[in-house]
């Protein structure tokens, strides 16, 4: 099974860019978006109903053209939720989950602290929130997988210009604590424990010709609880950089269940 995240940064926008061409050469079984910047009324048919998947959306209800979360699915889930049942979050459009039985999906846009300190403190109870939410599906016997983007580099290794970026939101230590917590929970980030000195990123500026240049951040993930990685379910992690359109790239998983 073959599960890919990306943040689209505007789905009308990337429409205009191939994008229904670069969903044929990723080739998902599941394909999570992030950052649609939707309304329900301007999801057209052609971002709805791409060839050999169904499609699933969550909108922001507080803001027009922000956030928003979609999936495309070849296989049927058994449910499908919108959000976590916490208004500040689900109002926004962040979340949305599949149970495919083997494990929940879940496909998450994750907030920005960049505007402010408000927006930093709303961050981490996202964090919070979210993995306690999680973590009560496991002590339930779930299995989790977790995609999408996290708006948080772990470490050093996962941005280009790790001094200059220290104080600001993306990879200040208290966002940076956050995801030693959750690794220290019992969440593995797939890509990095396959390949832990690999320097690949998921994210770059549409300044300076940051992309060209590979000056970026890798902020966009798959985790899973460490029972999928003790069951031998994870057969690879990746980053596609050769896929353009957004300032984000393709991650993804390969997981056999």
């Amino acid at each position: 099974m073959k599960l890919v995240s990306w943040n689209v940064n505007g789905l009308a926008a990337i429409l205009k860019k191939d994008f229904i061409g670069s969903v044929h050469r990723i080739d998902a079984d599941v394909l999570a978006i992030q950052e649609t910047k939707l309304q329900p009324d301007k999801l057209n048919d052609m971002m709805e109903h791409i060839e050999g998947y169904r499609s699933f959306w969550s909108f922001s209800t507080r803001k027009k053209g922000y956030s928003g979360v979609g999936l495309y699915t070849r296989i049927e889930p058994s449910e499908v939720g919108y959000g976590i049942g916490i208004p500040e979050y689900d109002e926004e459009g962040r979340i949305l989950w599949m149970d495919l039985e083997d494990f929940v999906f879940f496909n998450v846009y994750f907030p920005n602290g960049q505007t402010g300190e408000e927006r930093l403190r709303y961050k981490l109870r996202f964090y919070e929130d979210f993995f306690a939410y999680t973590d009560a599906l496991r002590q339930r016997g779930r299995n989790v997988v977790i995609a999408g983007d996290f708006n948080t580099a772990h470490n050093e290794i996962d941005l280009k210009n790790p001094k200059a970026n220290e104080n600001y939101s993306g990879f200040l230590r208290i966002e940076r604590d956050w995801m030693d917590r959750i690794v220290d929970a019992g969440y593995v980030d797939t890509f990095r424990t396959l390949y832990p000195e690999t320097v690949k990123y998921s994210w770059w500026t549409y300044r300076f010709g940051a992309r060209e240049r590979n000056v970026g951040w890798r902020i966009d993930y798959f985790f899973v609880n460490r029972t999928i990685l003790e069951k031998g379910w994870i057969k690879d992690a990746f980053i596609d950089n050769d896929i353009m359109g957004s300032d984000h790239c393709p991650v993804g998983l390969i997981i056999d269940s």
